[in-house]
């Protein structure tokens, strides 16, 4: 499909959706806009989950909301809309495609040509978060909220009757041996229940990371919604667990509360002792089920090298995976030459940028995509990508 008229049908389908009854207005055109530049283009499943989060609030309105979406956009399950250059000129096509594609009324012009413009959508997208203005910050914060995660699911130790599965269930196939069907002992089988894979989180809250931090803790929050059991951490000089706090619904009470229990916030970075305390008291604790091991930090680190290197490794063990987000990393011309990250690399299997809208769309698609069992190579293919950034 054309970007033009995937452009022209979002409008239509927001249109019809109100004609049906629900509410939808010019804004949410521009959401539903916005989302799709910040999904991609690439797989119609990921539009279809990101529209109906921004427009289905009730269970009675799914059947109208999935009627409409095929009819607008088609039904394959894996159909492609366009090429990644198609999907990098999407945004810009948004406001031509606005002011001639419909017959909309004087205010509601007015209003999608304020919000939906090319500019806008790809400022959000793209724009650094320590340059955004309050009100782009604004809706960064609505935006995080509604990104779209499919986490990939761990297999549990439990085991389920699965007539695909390759391990044989030999009671289930005995007890069926005796009765009217003994004689043709049909073989059963089983397979491992999936499962949410844990997510721990330990985010650098020091002077360094201020600009970013805010926008991180909201991604943080949206977490658990999505992975299941998450448990998060945040360090400048000491170690402070804020799991609960990140507990409360309304993400700003719950970084208001944060901001009350750390106390050590925007002073230096002391990423290895941080570590060690997480390795030696919590570890134990809330590492259960293999968990994904995220740190945030920028790597400016005070603490000794040695020490980080120890406790790097004694945290990649515990862990099933370990992805470390640097905010700096996105920008050209970047390397990892500080002393701390030397000495952590060696011990982590992702280094990503975090610093923009589409570096946290890269790391939900990295967590849906990580294999339930490590690969030997990880480590030292991560290692070899951070040395080219």
């Amino acid at each position: 499909m054309a970007v033009g008229v995937f452009a022209q049908n979002v409008i239509h389908f927001a249109r019809y959706l109100r004609a049906k009854g629900l509410d939808v207005d010019p804004r949410t055109g521009m959401e539903l806009l916005t989302s799709a530049h910040v999904l991609g283009l690439e797989d119609v499943r990921d539009i279809r989950c990101g529209f109906r989060s921004l427009v289905v609030t009730r269970p009675d309105q799914l059947p109208v909301f999935e009627e409409a979406f095929d009819l607008f956009f088609g039904s394959g399950s894996r159909r492609r809309y366009s090429t990644e250059a198609e999907s990098d000129r999407m945004v810009q096509s948004y406001l031509p495609v606005l002011t001639s594609a419909g017959r909309l009324d004087e205010e509601e012009m007015e209003d999608s040509s304020e919000q939906m413009g090319a500019s806008h959508a790809e400022r959000l997208g793209t724009r650094d978060f320590g340059e955004l203005t309050p009100d782009e910050m604004a809706e960064v914060r609505r935006l995080i909220s509604r990104m779209v995660w499919r986490p990939a699911e761990a297999l549990s130790r439990r085991w389920r009757p699965d007539s695909m599965g390759r391990r044989p269930d030999m009671r289930r196939t005995l007890r069926n041996a005796v009765g009217p069907r003994g004689e043709l002992l049909e073989m059963e089988f089983r397979s491992r229940r999936p499962r949410r894979r844990p997510l721990v989180i330990i985010a650098d809250v020091s002077g360094s990371m201020e600009k970013y931090v805010e926008l991180l803790l909201y991604f943080a929050h949206s977490a658990p919604a999505r992975m299941g059991r998450v448990e998060t951490f945040v360090f400048s000089t000491r170690l402070t667990r804020i799991t609960h706090e990140l507990r409360r619904r309304d993400p700003a009470m719950a970084l208001r509360l944060v901001a009350g229990r750390v106390h050590d916030w925007s002073g230096g970075t002391r990423i290895g002792e941080a570590l060690a305390t997480y390795n030696r008291h919590w570890s134990r604790r809330v590492a259960r089920g293999g968990p994904i091991g995220m740190i945030i930090s920028d790597g400016w680190d005070r603490g000794e090298p040695d020490m980080l290197s120890a406790e790097m490794a004694r945290f990649s063990r515990s862990v099933h995976r370990t992805i470390w987000l640097n905010p700096l990393a996105g920008r050209k011309g970047y390397a990892p030459e500080t002393r701390g990250l030397k000495a952590a690399l060696p011990y982590v299997d992702d280094f990503l940028p975090a610093a923009r809208l589409v570096d946290l769309v890269g790391v939900i698609r990295l967590l849906e995509s990580i294999p339930p069992q490590p690969s030997p190579l990880a480590g030292r293919l991560s290692r070899r990508g951070a040395r080219a950034s």
